[in-house]
């Protein structure tokens, strides 16, 4: 059974006029069980991941300064949240979601965090919306239990995984590989294990080239058993941030060529969604619900 995390508390209150679009984590899972893709059942509520977990993976100071609300006024305004008690519990739930998601992908194949994808947080700050990097601290817990050696991070969002590459920096036992927009943010990049800078405009063919083949050249010297998928669908010609011009179609190619490797090389998935920030929320739903159907379709 495919498995999905998700919270109420994924969908916190921001101030009018926010354009964090939070309403599409209430949103996605009425669709995916209006269409038929899921029921009640594929859905786990997570739970917070422990704070010895975060410090492994995060600086303990700036773990005590997020915990205790103690961020200065530009680190809070870097994340681009306003900070509270409530903001910090709804990223230790959607850090839990992802790694417990990575549990039931070992045993079902493929699993899936209705949030997640917060690549822009670094070990000792927040940025770009993310202020707890669920994607380090996945892989960090995956090898600490002995549940994976070598994993792949395949980010695909809009904006270069920053803070993801940082904190694996000089790492060889998990690989980053970042496809990105080459003048959107964050404009000072980091070095992934590998990046691909993409133009902006860049549509469906040209960018599915470039996926599968650098995808074969990663696999050619890396030999993963655990993949997490940052899944952005940022990368819509709609999106008022992305900068690229791939269609709802390509967008479902994408996740296919990400979701067949898994499923060809047997080696499980963890999906984590991502930005988007297409005006209209119907196509941000859309974008992120294909993934779901591809999950369905090829793994169950």
């Amino acid at each position: 059974m495919l498995k999905i995390a998700w919270s109420p508390l994924y969908a916190h209150s921001l101030p009018k006029g926010h354009r964090f679009p939070m309403e599409k984590y209430e949103l996605l899972p009425v669709q995916l069980m209006h269409e038929g893709t899921v029921d009640h059942s594929n859905f786990f509520t997570p739970t917070k991941v422990p704070e010895e977990l975060v410090t492994k993976t995060h600086d303990p100071v700036y773990w005590e300064k997020l915990k205790n609300l103690t961020l200065s006024k530009s680190e809070i305004r870097a994340t681009g949240f306003p900070l509270s008690r409530e903001l910090v519990e709804r990223e230790l739930i959607i850090a839990g979601g992802s790694i417990q998601a990575a549990e039931f992908a070992l045993d079902h194949g493929i699993a899936m965090n209705i949030a997640g994808g917060t690549h822009h947080a670094f070990a000792n700050r927040g940025e770009g919306f993310c202020l707890l990097n669920d994607i380090a601290l996945t892989a960090n817990y995956l090898q600490a239990k002995g549940l994976a050696q070598n994993i792949l991070v395949v980010d695909l969002d809009v904006h270069q995984g920053n803070g993801t590459a940082a904190i694996f920096q000089g790492r060889h036992d998990v690989f980053t590989f970042s496809m990105h927009g080459e003048k959107n943010y964050p404009y000072r990049k980091e070095f992934s294990s590998l990046d691909v800078a993409l133009p902006d405009g860049i549509r469906d063919k040209e960018y599915l080239y470039l996926l599968k083949k650098y995808l074969d050249e990663i696999l050619e010297g890396f030999d993963p058993d655990f993949i997490i998928y940052q899944s952005g669908v940022d990368v819509l010609e709609s999106d008022q941030l992305g900068r690229l011009s791939l269609t709802m179609e390509g967008v479902r190619q994408r996740d296919k060529t990400v979701l067949d490797l898994g499923a060809e090389l047997n080696v499980p998935i963890m999906c984590c969604m991502g930005g988007g920030y297409s005006k209209k929320i119907s196509q941000i739903i859309e974008a992120h619900a294909q993934v779901y159907r591809l999950a369905q379709e090829l793994f169950f």
